[in-house]
């Protein structure tokens, strides 16, 4: 099995082979992240494709600092970004300041798996989404959101608290939903 440092060595170098062996190990990892901002799967996938394209355009930059999957995740997230329209962050009324506070997690997200979980965030309106995945899956401060997206840090808030109160309301009223947007939760 071909190590990390040495597949990256040869990507640098331009070996096909190599190049392929890359996407190959972690063109899911990353397909994961686009699932995560685009609108659909077809969506999902030209990211995908740009990311990697962008990857191997780029790495002759990587150094080894950090984890090359990251420095991948962080490509990825910001083709992402790019493909949506900004224009759905920009435009909010009355974006006031809204602060994180510790929240309590509700018995019935201990019952949902990942997919159904990953399924109702999907059906958030893309400015929630946006935010919600990079606050709490990516880990990035309000301040570094509003500096990808151009918005303000009220704003990454405010549509922050907002996905949360969407989500908090489709988690208890299960019956509202689809079928196919939450699963039947047995107790």
């Amino acid at each position: 099995m071909v190590t990390e440092k040495k597949l990256i060595q040869d990507c640098q170098k331009g070996i096909k082979s190599s190049q392929y062996l890359l996407v190959k190990r972690y063109s899911g990892m990353l397909l994961t992240v686009c699932r995560r901002y685009a609108r659909d799967e077809s969506m999902a996938k030209d990211v995908l494709q740009e990311s990697l394209i962008r990857i191997f355009q780029n790495i002759g930059k990587y150094q080894e600092r950090g984890s090359f999957e990251a420095w991948m995740r962080q490509i990825a997230v910001r083709r992402s970004l790019q493909w949506l329209e900004k224009s759905s962050f920009k435009y909010e009324i009355h974006a006031e300041e809204m602060p994180d506070k510790e929240v309590t997690i509700p018995e019935i997200y201990t019952q949902l798996g990942a997919e159904e979980i990953m399924v109702l965030i999907n059906k958030l309106p893309s400015g929630f989404r946006t935010v919600f995945n990079l606050y709490v899956v990516e880990g990035f401060s309000h301040k570094e959101i509003g500096n990808l997206l151009d918005i303000t840090e009220n704003t990454s808030r405010s549509q922050l608290a907002r996905a949360r109160k969407v989500l908090q309301q489709k988690l208890k009223n299960p019956k509202k939903n689809s079928r196919h947007e939450v699963a039947i939760i047995r107790k």
